[in-house]
């Protein structure tokens, strides 16, 4: 449970830092989701 827990408090604190990435520089976001998607694709 104590794992589930970090694990967690990780994945909202990388959330929060990419939506504070998205909100000062725009195109990092952009530039971001394309990367992701051209690596999933």
């Amino acid at each position: 449970m104590r794992l589930a827990k970090g694990i967690g408090f990780v994945a909202l604190a990388v959330v929060l830092t990419l939506g504070f990435l998205a909100y000062l520089r725009p195109a990092f976001m952009v530039d971001l989701t394309n990367m992701v998607l051209a690596w999933c694709g």
